[in-house]
Protein backbone atom coordinates (compact mmCIF):
# COMPACT_ATOMS: atom_id res chain seq x y z
CA UNK A 1 0.00 0.00 0.00
CA UNK A 2 1.42 3.38 -1.04
CA UNK A 3 2.36 5.58 1.87
CA UNK A 4 0.19 8.64 2.30
CA UNK A 5 2.13 11.90 2.46
CA UNK A 6 0.44 14.65 4.44
CA UNK A 7 0.54 18.38 3.74
CA UNK A 8 2.55 18.78 6.94
CA UNK A 9 5.29 16.50 5.60
CA UNK A 10 5.42 18.46 2.34
CA UNK A 11 5.71 21.71 4.31
CA UNK A 12 8.47 20.35 6.59
CA UNK A 13 10.42 19.10 3.57
CA UNK A 14 9.98 22.46 1.85
CA UNK A 15 11.56 24.19 4.86
CA UNK A 16 14.15 21.66 6.00
CA UNK A 17 14.53 19.29 3.04
CA UNK A 18 17.69 20.95 1.65
CA UNK A 19 19.35 20.83 5.08
CA UNK A 20 18.37 17.16 5.45
CA UNK A 21 19.87 16.36 2.04
CA UNK A 22 23.18 17.99 3.00
CA UNK A 23 23.32 16.04 6.29
CA UNK A 24 22.42 12.75 4.60
CA UNK A 25 25.05 13.35 1.92
CA UNK A 26 27.65 14.03 4.62
CA UNK A 27 26.73 10.71 6.23
CA UNK A 28 26.85 8.95 2.83
CA UNK A 29 23.15 8.04 3.08
CA UNK A 30 21.01 8.09 -0.04
CA UNK A 31 17.37 9.08 0.67
CA UNK A 32 14.70 6.95 -0.97
CA UNK A 33 12.98 10.12 -2.22
CA UNK A 34 15.06 13.21 -2.86
CA UNK A 35 11.92 15.32 -3.10
CA UNK A 36 10.92 14.21 0.40
CA UNK A 37 14.16 13.41 2.27
CA UNK A 38 12.32 13.72 5.60
CA UNK A 39 9.86 10.80 5.54
CA UNK A 40 6.25 10.91 6.68
CA UNK A 41 6.76 8.70 9.73
CA UNK A 42 9.58 10.92 11.01
CA UNK A 43 7.47 14.07 10.69
CA UNK A 44 4.54 12.38 12.42
CA UNK A 45 6.76 11.03 15.21
CA UNK A 46 8.31 14.44 15.79
CA UNK A 47 4.82 15.97 15.83
CA UNK A 48 3.85 13.55 18.60
CA UNK A 49 6.99 14.53 20.50
CA UNK A 50 6.18 18.24 20.20
CA UNK A 51 2.51 17.83 21.12
CA UNK A 52 3.34 15.54 24.04
CA UNK A 53 5.96 17.97 25.36
CA UNK A 54 3.59 20.95 25.10
CA UNK A 55 0.79 19.04 26.85
CA UNK A 56 3.19 17.95 29.62
CA UNK A 57 4.32 21.54 30.19
CA UNK A 58 0.72 22.78 30.28
CA UNK A 59 -0.23 19.99 32.68
CA UNK A 60 2.73 20.75 34.93
CA UNK A 61 1.72 24.40 35.20
CA UNK A 62 -1.84 23.44 36.19
CA UNK A 63 -1.16 20.69 38.74
CA UNK A 64 -3.30 21.07 41.83
CA UNK A 65 -4.07 18.82 44.79
CA UNK A 66 -7.21 20.67 45.87
CA UNK A 67 -8.76 21.38 42.45
CA UNK A 68 -7.41 19.03 39.75
CA UNK A 69 -8.53 19.99 36.29
CA UNK A 70 -9.77 17.72 33.51
CA UNK A 71 -6.32 17.33 31.95
CA UNK A 72 -4.82 16.34 35.29
CA UNK A 73 -7.57 13.79 35.92
CA UNK A 74 -6.99 12.19 32.50
CA UNK A 75 -3.24 12.06 33.17
CA UNK A 76 -3.85 10.46 36.57
CA UNK A 77 -6.10 7.84 34.95
CA UNK A 78 -3.24 6.96 32.59
CA UNK A 79 -1.06 6.33 35.64
CA UNK A 80 -3.56 4.59 37.90
CA UNK A 81 -7.27 3.84 37.62
CA UNK A 82 -9.96 1.59 39.14
CA UNK A 83 -9.55 -0.95 36.31
CA UNK A 84 -5.87 -1.38 37.26
CA UNK A 85 -4.44 -0.97 33.75
CA UNK A 86 -2.61 2.32 34.30
CA UNK A 87 1.17 2.52 33.97
CA UNK A 88 1.74 2.53 37.74
CA UNK A 89 -0.80 -0.27 38.28
CA UNK A 90 0.91 -2.58 35.80
CA UNK A 91 4.38 -1.80 37.11
CA UNK A 92 3.29 -2.41 40.71
CA UNK A 93 1.74 -5.74 39.71
CA UNK A 94 4.63 -7.06 37.63
CA UNK A 95 7.76 -5.46 39.11
CA UNK A 96 6.98 -5.05 42.79
CA UNK A 97 9.58 -3.23 44.88
CA UNK A 98 10.97 -0.17 43.10
CA UNK A 99 8.30 -0.33 40.40
CA UNK A 100 7.69 3.42 40.41
CA UNK A 101 11.32 4.02 39.39
CA UNK A 102 10.41 2.80 35.90
CA UNK A 103 7.34 5.00 35.36
CA UNK A 104 9.25 7.65 33.37
CA UNK A 105 10.58 5.29 30.68
CA UNK A 106 7.70 2.82 30.46
CA UNK A 107 5.10 5.59 30.66
CA UNK A 108 6.84 7.70 28.01
CA UNK A 109 7.00 4.82 25.52
CA UNK A 110 3.40 3.81 26.24
CA UNK A 111 2.03 7.34 25.81
CA UNK A 112 4.08 7.84 22.64
CA UNK A 113 2.64 4.60 21.23
CA UNK A 114 -0.90 5.62 22.23
CA UNK A 115 -0.67 9.08 20.66
CA UNK A 116 1.04 7.71 17.55
CA UNK A 117 -1.66 5.10 17.07
CA UNK A 118 -4.50 7.59 17.56
CA UNK A 119 -2.95 10.12 15.16
CA UNK A 120 -4.24 8.06 12.24
CA UNK A 121 -7.83 8.85 13.26
CA UNK A 122 -7.39 12.41 11.97
CA UNK A 123 -7.68 12.65 8.16
CA UNK A 124 -4.72 15.04 7.71
CA UNK A 125 -2.29 12.74 9.54
CA UNK A 126 -1.06 9.14 9.59
CA UNK A 127 -0.05 6.79 12.38
CA UNK A 128 3.77 6.59 12.45
CA UNK A 129 3.46 3.19 14.14
CA UNK A 130 2.04 1.91 10.84
CA UNK A 131 5.62 2.05 9.49
CA UNK A 132 7.76 -0.77 10.89
CA UNK A 133 10.72 1.50 11.75
CA UNK A 134 8.82 3.28 14.53
CA UNK A 135 7.62 0.15 16.38
CA UNK A 136 11.15 -1.24 16.00
CA UNK A 137 12.55 1.87 17.69
CA UNK A 138 10.03 1.59 20.56
CA UNK A 139 10.79 -2.12 20.96
CA UNK A 140 14.55 -1.45 20.91
CA UNK A 141 14.25 1.18 23.66
CA UNK A 142 12.23 -1.29 25.74
CA UNK A 143 14.73 -4.09 25.11
CA UNK A 144 17.75 -1.98 26.05
CA UNK A 145 16.02 -0.61 29.14
CA UNK A 146 14.90 -3.85 30.76
CA UNK A 147 18.27 -5.49 30.09
CA UNK A 148 20.05 -2.48 31.57
CA UNK A 149 17.86 -2.74 34.67
CA UNK A 150 18.71 -6.44 34.94
CA UNK A 151 22.43 -5.67 34.70
CA UNK A 152 22.13 -2.91 37.31
CA UNK A 153 20.20 -5.14 39.69
CA UNK A 154 22.21 -8.36 39.40
CA UNK A 155 25.55 -7.29 37.98
CA UNK A 156 26.98 -8.75 34.77
CA UNK A 157 27.67 -12.26 36.10
CA UNK A 158 24.46 -12.39 38.10
CA UNK A 159 22.42 -11.38 35.07
CA UNK A 160 24.15 -13.98 32.92
CA UNK A 161 23.20 -16.61 35.53
CA UNK A 162 19.64 -15.40 35.07
CA UNK A 163 19.74 -16.92 31.55
CA UNK A 164 21.35 -20.18 32.67
CA UNK A 165 18.53 -21.43 34.91
CA UNK A 166 18.84 -23.00 38.36
CA UNK A 167 20.32 -26.33 37.22
CA UNK A 168 23.95 -26.07 36.10
CA UNK A 169 23.76 -29.51 34.50
CA UNK A 170 21.52 -28.27 31.71
CA UNK A 171 22.76 -24.66 31.72
CA UNK A 172 24.64 -25.07 28.38
CA UNK A 173 21.32 -25.98 26.77
CA UNK A 174 19.15 -23.43 28.57
CA UNK A 175 21.46 -20.42 28.13
CA UNK A 176 21.29 -20.08 24.29
CA UNK A 177 17.54 -20.78 24.31
CA UNK A 178 16.88 -18.10 26.95
CA UNK A 179 19.19 -15.67 25.18
CA UNK A 180 17.41 -16.21 21.88
CA UNK A 181 14.00 -15.98 23.54
CA UNK A 182 14.90 -12.67 25.19
CA UNK A 183 16.29 -11.21 21.96
CA UNK A 184 13.15 -12.30 20.09
CA UNK A 185 11.13 -9.93 22.27
CA UNK A 186 12.28 -7.09 20.01
CA UNK A 187 10.74 -8.82 17.00
CA UNK A 188 7.61 -9.77 18.93
CA UNK A 189 6.94 -6.23 20.16
CA UNK A 190 7.70 -4.74 16.76
CA UNK A 191 5.54 -7.03 14.65
CA UNK A 192 2.62 -6.99 17.10
CA UNK A 193 2.33 -3.21 17.07
CA UNK A 194 3.17 -2.61 13.43
CA UNK A 195 0.92 -5.36 12.03
CA UNK A 196 -2.14 -4.26 14.01
CA UNK A 197 -1.87 -0.56 13.15
CA UNK A 198 -0.93 -1.25 9.53
CA UNK A 199 -3.87 -3.64 9.13
CA UNK A 200 -6.26 -1.18 10.75
CA UNK A 201 -5.19 1.63 8.42
CA UNK A 202 -5.28 -0.64 5.37
CA UNK A 203 -8.78 -1.95 6.14
CA UNK A 204 -10.07 1.59 6.57
CA UNK A 205 -8.53 2.73 3.26
CA UNK A 206 -9.73 -0.34 1.31
CA UNK A 207 -13.31 -0.26 2.51
CA UNK A 208 -13.60 3.49 2.11
CA UNK A 209 -12.27 3.22 -1.44
CA UNK A 210 -14.71 0.42 -2.29
CA UNK A 211 -17.65 2.33 -0.87
CA UNK A 212 -16.74 5.48 -2.79
CA UNK A 213 -16.43 3.53 -6.05
CA UNK A 214 -19.77 1.81 -5.40
CA UNK A 215 -21.41 5.17 -4.76
CA UNK A 216 -20.01 6.68 -7.96
CA UNK A 217 -21.09 3.64 -9.99
CA UNK A 218 -24.64 3.71 -8.62
CA UNK A 219 -24.83 7.47 -9.08
CA UNK A 220 -23.86 7.13 -12.74
CA UNK A 221 -26.54 4.46 -13.32
CA UNK A 222 -29.33 5.66 -11.03
CA UNK A 223 -29.04 9.03 -9.35
CA UNK A 224 -31.63 8.19 -6.70
CA UNK A 225 -29.87 4.92 -5.78
CA UNK A 226 -26.54 6.72 -5.75
CA UNK A 227 -27.92 9.25 -3.27
CA UNK A 228 -29.00 6.42 -0.97
CA UNK A 229 -25.72 4.49 -1.30
CA UNK A 230 -23.79 7.71 -0.59
CA UNK A 231 -24.84 7.35 3.03
CA UNK A 232 -22.51 4.35 3.37
CA UNK A 233 -19.17 6.18 2.83
CA UNK A 234 -20.34 8.72 5.40
CA UNK A 235 -21.46 6.30 8.12
CA UNK A 236 -19.57 2.99 7.79
CA UNK A 237 -16.11 4.61 8.19
CA UNK A 238 -17.22 5.61 11.69
CA UNK A 239 -17.14 1.92 12.63
CA UNK A 240 -13.58 1.61 11.30
CA UNK A 241 -12.55 4.75 13.19
CA UNK A 242 -13.92 3.27 16.41
CA UNK A 243 -12.12 0.01 15.62
CA UNK A 244 -8.88 1.92 15.08
CA UNK A 245 -9.30 3.72 18.42
CA UNK A 246 -9.90 0.37 20.13
CA UNK A 247 -6.84 -1.22 18.50
CA UNK A 248 -4.76 1.85 19.38
CA UNK A 249 -5.64 1.61 23.07
CA UNK A 250 -5.08 -2.15 23.19
CA UNK A 251 -1.66 -1.86 21.56
CA UNK A 252 -0.64 0.92 23.95
CA UNK A 253 -1.74 -1.34 26.81
CA UNK A 254 0.36 -4.18 25.39
CA UNK A 255 3.35 -1.84 25.17
CA UNK A 256 2.85 -1.12 28.86
CA UNK A 257 2.17 -4.55 30.29
CA UNK A 258 4.89 -6.43 28.37
CA UNK A 259 7.73 -4.04 29.30
CA UNK A 260 6.48 -4.23 32.90
CA UNK A 261 6.67 -8.01 32.78
CA UNK A 262 10.11 -7.94 31.16
CA UNK A 263 11.45 -5.55 33.81
CA UNK A 264 9.98 -7.72 36.54
CA UNK A 265 11.63 -10.83 35.09
CA UNK A 266 14.97 -9.07 34.58
CA UNK A 267 15.12 -7.72 38.15
CA UNK A 268 13.56 -10.71 39.95
CA UNK A 269 15.60 -12.31 42.72
CA UNK A 270 15.80 -16.09 42.89
CA UNK A 271 14.36 -17.68 46.04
Amino acid sequence: MEEHVSALTHWVNHLFGPIALVLLHALHIQPSDRELPIPEYLVMSFSILVVGTVLALILRSRLSVERPGGMQQVAELLLTNPLKFGVCDLLDENVGHGARDHVAVVGTVAIFVLFSNLLGVFPAFTSPTGIVVVPLACASVTFLYFNWQGLKHHGVLGYMKHFAGPDWMIAPLIFPVELLSTTARVLSLTVRLWANIFASDMLYAIFLGLLVKLTLFCWAKFAALGAVIAILPLTIPIAFILLHVFVSIIQAYVFTVLPSIYIGMATADEH
